[in-house]
C-alpha cells in the first residue's frame, strides 16, 4: 500500500520516443500495480510501499522481465480494486530494486518509462495482468509562443521553489536543464506536492505537450499566488506581533521611568487611589477578594479597551460603598420626643411607638431595624414624620419613591451585562448618604406597580426581611450588603393593595385625619409661618385670627390631612405679597370679609347640608371610609304607587346591595312592630339611591343606615338633625361592629354632626383611638340591635320633632347669617 512517495528525474536526458510514429499495442500481458493517491509519470522515479497481498504477489512474480504497469484507481477507499475501478490512463515503469520491510511489505522502486492506455484484462487474480497500448505525445510546433511559456513556467517554478521551505533547491537545476517541453511538464507535475491526484490523472491523461504545459503553467500561477498572499498575511502577522511586543517593551519602560520620577500616569493614580479606597472601606473578606480580582484585570488592560470604563465602574461602586461607615452617637430619649413633638402636632400613638423603638435601641445598639409602615390618607405628615425620625436619630435621611414602579431592576439594579447597568435604587441611595445605618422612606408602597418586567413588591420582600436583608444581593454588584442596620419606614393611603407577605413583614401605624380644632392647631404653629416665610412677607404685616382660620378649615376644605389648608394659606399670604407690591403696606388683618374676597365664596356646606337634606323623612346621613380618610354618606329612600318592586341604584357595590336586601327584609318582617301595614309593599315600590352616583360605593357598614332610612320613609318621620351613623345589620335586626371607627368619626365631626351611633362593639376602639378632644361635642350612642338604632335617630314623640325642627332652622339660620 502506497505512503509516501519521492519523484527523481534521471539529470540525463533520453532521446524522445518515436513521436512521429502512430501508437504502438504491447499484445503481451503486462501486471498492473494499482497505487492509491499517487500518479507516476514518465521518466520520474518513484518509491512504492507494497501491502496488499495481491500486490506483493505480483512483484513476487516478476522475473528478469521487471516491467510492469503503475495505474492510480479511482476511488483510494477501495481495498480490492477490479479492472473498473481504475483509471485508463496509466504509466508503464521498470522495477529496479525491491527491500523487504519488517512488517512483511515491501519498498519498491520504479522508474516510469511510458504512457499507456490499459487495453484487455487478461488475468484479475491472484493479480491483475492487461494488455497496454503506448500514448504517443503530441509534440508542439516551435515558436515564439511556445518558447515563452516554457519559460514562463520555468520562471515561476523557480519562485515557488525559492519560496517554499520543503523543496530542494536542486530542483531548479533539473528543470533548467530539460530542453523537451514534455518532459519538463511531466517533471514539474510531479514535482509539486499542492497537486492533488485528480490534477496529475489530468496531466498525465494529456498527450498534447503544448496543452500540458499550459495546464502546468496554470496550477503554477495559482500556486504563486497563493503563496505571495501566504506570505503577504504571514508578514503582517509578523509585524503586528513585533508591533504588540514593541509598545509593550517601551509601556513597561515607560513605567519604570515614571515610578522612578514619582509621576505615574492618570491610569496608574486611578488604579492606586482605587486601591487604597477598596482597603479602607471595611468591606468583608470575600468581597475585597473580588475587588481586588476585578482591580487587577483593570490594571493589565487598556484604557482604550470596550471593557474598560465598564470594569472601572463596577470597581469603584465596590469601592465608595459605605459597608462599615455608621452613624457614631448614642440616642438621647428626651431629645427625640421634644423633636417630634416640636416636628408635628399630636399624633400621640405614633410617638410612642417611635419613642419605644428608640429606647430598644438605646438599650441594644446592635438590635435589627424593624419596619415600620404609616398607613393614612394624603397630608397627615407621613413622609414628614420620617424626617423627624431621622433627626431624632441623628442619622442621615433618603427616601425612595415606590409609586408607579414597575420594574424590579429599579430596585435590585440591572445585570453588569446589560449596556449602561447600574445598581437598584437601595444601593444607590446607600452610596449618597454614606453610611449603612440611614432611614430609608419607601413612599406609596401600595402604589407598586407589575407587569412583564417583574414584580417590585416581590423585590422587596428581601429588603424588607429583618432576617434576610443582612445579605442582600443586588443584580449590578452581584455582592452580599447588610441592611439589616437601615431603618426601613413605608406609607401608604391604604392597606388593600400590597401583597400579604409583604404586609406581613411591616408594622402597621395609622395616621387619621384631623379634626377642625387639630387643624388651626397646626395651621397656626407650623402652616402659617412656613408660608409667610416662603412668599417673603414680614410676619407683622399679617395677621391670621382664630375665627378666620376656622372658617378656612370648616368651609374652603374637606380633606383629613392639613395640606389643602396649606395651600388656601399660601394663596392668601400671596393675594397679601402683592399688594405689598403694588404699595399697600400696612399690616393686614385675615377677616372673614378678606378670606370671602381672596378665597371666594364659601365652597363647604356640610352642617347645612345635613340640616337641609335631612327635613324630608326617608334621608339619613351615614358614615363610610375611603383611602383620602372619612368621609359622610347621604342614603335616599322613596316610594310610589307599584307592584312591590324595589330598586337599588348610585354606583355601589353587591355587598352593599345585600346591606340594602337585608335592611328590606327585616323591616318587611317587623312591619307590625313598626306600625306598618304587613303588606304595606303590595301597592308601592320603593327605590333607595346613594347620590354621587358616578363614585363606587361597597361595603356593609351603611346597613343600619339604609335600614333607618326606609322606616324613616314608610312611617313618614325625619330623622333627627345633625345625626350620622354606621354598622352592619343582620336579617334577625343585630347591629354588627366594622372598622375604620377613627376616620368615620373624624368625618362626621368635620362634617358638623352632633350624634354618631356605632356598634356598641366599637366602643374599645373609640377609647382607644379617640382623644377626649376629638369627641368632644359629639354625643357618641351605642346599638347592639337597629331597635336601638331607630330610637335613637327618630323622633319618639311629637315635643321630640318639634325640637328637631327648632335645631333645623337655627342651623340654617347661621348659615344664612
Amino acid at each position: 500500500m502506497p505512503n509516501d512517495f519521492v519523484s527523481v528525474i534521471q539529470p540525463k536526458a533520453a532521446k524522445a520516443s518515436e513521436s512521429s510514429e502512430e501508437s504502438r499495442s504491447d499484445r503481451r500481458p503486462i501486471p498492473v500495480l494499482p497505487v492509491r493517491d499517487t500518479v507516476l509519470f514518465p521518466h520520474a522515479v518513484l518509491p512504492l510501499t507494497v501491502g496488499r497481498d495481491s500486490s506483493i504477489q505480483l512483484i513476487q512474480s516478476l522475473g528478469e522481465e521487471k516491467t510492469i504497469l503503475v495505474v492510480a484507481q479511482r476511488d483510494a477507499r477501495q481495498d480490492s480494486p477490479t479492472a473498473s475501478d481504475l483509471h485508463e490512463i496509466g504509466t508503464k515503469a521498470t522495477v529496479h530494486k525491491v527491500v523487504k520491510m519488517p512488517n512483511q511489505s515491501l519498498f519498491v522502486f520504479t522508474e516510469g518509462n511510458e504512457r499507456v492506455r490499459l487495453g484487455d484484462f487478461s488475468q484479475i487474480s491472484p493479480f491483475m495482468m492487461a494488455e497496454a497500448e503506448t500514448i504517443t505525445e503530441i509534440e508542439p510546433v516551435a515558436s515564439p509562443e511556445e518558447e515563452a511559456l516554457q519559460r514562463n513556467v520555468i520562471s515561476q517554478f523557480q519562485q515557488i521553489v525559492t519560496a517554499s521551505p520543503t523543496l530542494s533547491d536542486d530542483l531548479q537545476t533539473i528543470a533548467i536543464n530539460i530542453e523537451e517541453p514534455g518532459r519538463l511538464a511531466d517533471f514539474i507535475a510531479s514535482s509539486l506536492p499542492f497537486l492533488t491526484t485528480t490534477d496529475k490523472q489530468e496531466l498525465l491523461e494529456t498527450p498534447d505537450v503544448a496543452a500540458r504545459l499550459e495546464r502546468v503553467n496554470k496550477h503554477l500561477a495559482k500556486e504563486l499566488e497563493v503563496q505571495q498572499l501566504r506570505n503577504k498575511i504571514q508578514t503582517e502577522v509578523q509585524d503586528s506581533v513585533q508591533q504588540s511586543q514593541r509598545d509593550y517593551y517601551l509601556r513597561e519602560q515607560l513605567k519604570a521611568i515614571q515610578k522612578e520620577l514619582g509621576d505615574a500616569d492618570d491610569a496608574q493614580k486611578d488604579i492606586a487611589e482605587l486601591k487604597e479606597k477598596i482597603e479602607n472601606a471595611g468591606m468583608p473578606e470575600d468581597v475585597k477578594k473580588d475587588a481586588l480580582k476585578e482591580l487587577g484585570r483593570l490594571s493589565r488592560m487598556n484604557a482604550m479597551a470596550a471593557d474598560y470604563s465598564l470594569t472601572r465602574n463596577y470597581v469603584e461602586w465596590l469601592a465608595v460603598l459605605p459597608w462599615a461607615k455608621s452613624s457614631a452617637g448614642e440616642v438621647d430619649i428626651l431629645k427625640a420626643k421634644e423633636i417630634l413633638d416640636e416636628d408635628h402636632y399630636g399624633l400621640k400613638k405614633v410617638k410612642d411607638r417611635i419613642l419605644d423603638y428608640l429606647s430598644v435601641r438605646r438599650l441594644k445598639p446592635d438590635m435589627k431595624g424593624p419596619i415600620l409602615c404609616f398607613v393614612g390618607p394624603p397630608g397627615v405628615g407621613k413622609t414628614s414624620l420620617g424626617r423627624s425620625v431621622a433627626k431624632a436619630l441623628g442619622r442621615k435621611f433618603s427616601r425612595i419613591s415606590l409609586g408607579g414602579m414597575h420594574d424590579e431592576a429599579e430596585l435590585r439594579g440591572h445585570r453588569r451585562t446589560y449596556i449602561g447597568a447600574l445598581p437598584g435604587q437601595v444601593i444607590q441611595n446607600l452610596k449618597r448618604v454614606e453610611t449603612n445605618d440611614p432611614v430609608f422612606m419607601l413612599d406609596e408602597i401600595d402604589k407598586l406597580g407589575r407587569d412583564f418586567r417583574g414584580d417590585p413588591a416581590s423585590a422587596l420582600l428581601e429588603v424588607l426581611d429583618p432576617e434576610q436583608n443582612n445579605t442582600f444581593r443586588d443584580n449590578y454588584l452581584d455582592q452580599p450588603f447588610d441592611l439589616s442596620k437601615v431603618l426601613f419606614i413605608c406609607t401608604a393611603n391604604q392597606l388593600d393593595p400590597i401583597p400579604a407577605p409583604l404586609l406581613d413583614r411591616m408594622e402597621i401605624i395609622e395616621l387619621t385625619g384631623y379634626t377642625e380644632e387639630e387643624k388651626v392647631s397646626i395651621a397656626f404653629k407650623y402652616l402659617i409661618p412656613r408660608q409667610i416665610k416662603e412668599n417673603g412677607i414680614d410676619p407683622e404685616l399679617i395677621e391670621f385670627p382664630n375665627e378666620s382660620v376656622h372658617l378656612i378649615a370648616r368651609h374652603y376644605t374637606r380633606e383629613a390631612g392639613v395640606r389643602k389648608l396649606e395651600q388656601l394659606v399660601g394663596t392668601v399670604c400671596r393675594k397679601l405679597a402683592r399688594r405689598i407690591a403694588e404699595g399697600q403696606t400696612e399690616k393686614l388683618v385675615i377677616t372673614p370679609e378678606i378670606i370671602h374676597e381672596f378665597l371666594g365664596g364659601i365652597k363647604v356646606r356640610v352642617d347645612t347640608e345635613i340640616a337641609e337634606r335631612t327635613k324630608r323623612s326617608g334621608v339619613v346621613v351615614g358614615l363610610a371610609w375611603t383611602p383620602a380618610g372619612g368621609d359622610i354618606l347621604f342614603i335616599e329612600a322613596n316610594k310610589m304607587k307599584g307592584k312591590g318592586g324595589f330598586n337599588i341604584t348610585g354606583q355601589i357595590g353587591d355587598v352593599m346591595k345585600e346591606s340594602m336586601q337585608a335592611a328590606l327584609t327585616w323591616v318587611r318582617s317587623n312591619a307590625a312592630s313598626l306600625g306598618l301595614d304587613e303588606d304595606f309593599t303590595k301597592d308601592v315600590d320603593l327605590h333607595i339611591h346613594v347620590p354621587a352616583g358616578a363614585i363606587p360605593k361597597d361595603g356593609p357598614s351603611a346597613g343600619v343606615t339604609m335600614a333607618t332610612a326606609l322606616v324613616s320613609l314608610l312611617t313618614d318621620v325625619p330623622v333627627r338633625p345633625l345625626t350620622a351613623m354606621t354598622g352592619e345589620i343582620t336579617l334577625s335586626g343585630n347591629v354588627l361592629p366594622v372598622g375604620g371607627i377613627k376616620e368615620k368619626f373624624l368625618a362626621a365631626k368635620r362634617a358638623g354632626v352632633r350624634d354618631v351611633i356605632l356598634p356598641k362593639e366599637c366602643k374599645q376602639q373609640v377609647d382607644e383611638d379617640l382623644t377626649p378632644d376629638q369627641t368632644a361635642g359629639i354625643t357618641i350612642h351605642y346599638a347592639t340591635r337597629i331597635e336601638d338604632v331607630l330610637a335613637v335617630a327618630l323622633p319618639k314623640t311629637a315635643k321630640e320633632a318639634v325640637q328637631d325642627e327648632l335645631i333645623r332652622e337655627e342651623v340654617l339660620s347661621e348659615a344664612t347669617v
